[in-house]
């Protein structure tokens, strides 16, 4: 099981993902009860079904599914997961970003996947929250070297809107 960081910290994670078994369809899987984060796919399915039945929704995106499919529903999610299937694969990063930007969403942005420690500080620019570690990664040396690789970032960002150069002066 993913070990979570929430706000630069362990946590409990009280949120289970659902998951389409062999032969479901987003139309007839089964929907638990309490907290869940629901596939885009069940979401756009059973939308006002989820809605009357659950008071804590969340919401999975997969590297292919666009924002902008969900921009007018985000009020609906305490916690909005992002897929990383692959370290490798970024488009995570520009997910959260526009989560954050673009649709000025407040609650929880997580990173689930193939999340390792050295992606830290490049999720929380972006504006990632909370962070599901791979399985069988160390949490306590997360925390610890994950997210201050370097000092001060050039950069503006989600977390830091002014570049470096005009912070200075």
């Amino acid at each position: 099981m993913a070990q979570l960081i929430k706000h630069r910290a362990a946590a409990a994670d009280s949120w289970t993902t659902l998951e389409l078994a062999e032969g479901e369809t987003p139309e007839t899987v089964a929907l638990p009860a309490g907290d869940v984060i629901f596939p885009l796919a069940v979401w756009q399915a059973r939308k006002a079904e989820i809605i009357s039945c659950h008071k804590r929704i969340g919401l999975l995106i997969q590297p292919d599914e666009r924002v902008e499919d969900i921009a007018a529903d985000l009020d609906y999610f305490i916690v909005i997961a992002v897929n990383f299937p692959k370290f490798v694969d970024g488009r995570g990063y520009s997910t959260a970003s526009l989560l954050r930007q673009r649709y000025h969403y407040q609650g929880e942005v997580r990173a689930v996947g193939d999340v390792l420690h050295d992606q830290l500080f490049y999720m929380q620019r972006v504006g990632f929250d909370s962070y599901a570690l791979k399985d069988g990664k160390n949490v306590v040396y997360a925390i610890e070297a994950g997210f201050s690789p370097f000092s001060d970032a050039y950069q503006a960002s989600t977390t830091q809107p002014q570049p470096q150069f005009r912070r200075r002066a």
